[in-house]
């Protein structure tokens, strides 16, 4: 458990707020709710990938959300809260796992097929 208490919050690039971080009998997540919400999202995506496949774009709208909430909370005195970040964090998560596993299989197809 200290190897990923260690190394997410890296990984991820987290503040690790515990203003911001969903907690258990006082024991802080070791990530704060909205790459929480992120984590929650790869692994969503990754299995909704084989289920769901949608145009490009609507990933990318996917993205959006995320940047406004956080965009918005940094340059303003707009205040998200935990239920929201892990809300965009999930959308964002699913949109980002889905366009990078559609770009590779985009790029292994094109190779493949191509005449090299």
């Amino acid at each position: 458990m200290l190897f990923i208490n260690k190394w997410l919050p890296i990984v991820f690039g987290c503040h690790q707020n515990k203003n911001r971080s969903f907690h258990y009998h006082n024991h802080y997540f070791p990530l704060c709710a909205r790459c929480t919400g992120e984590l929650i999202g790869l692994f969503l995506g990754i299995v909704l990938y084989f289920y769901f496949q949608f145009p490009y774009f609507v990933y990318i709208l996917g993205i959006i959300p995320l940047v406004i909430d956080g965009g918005l909370q940094l340059l303003t005195s707009y205040q998200s809260n935990n239920i929201k970040r892990v809300i965009t964090g999930s959308i964002f998560g699913i949109s980002l796992i889905t366009l990078f596993i559609k770009s590779c299989v985009f790029v292994y197809l094109l190779g493949k097929n191509s005449s090299f």
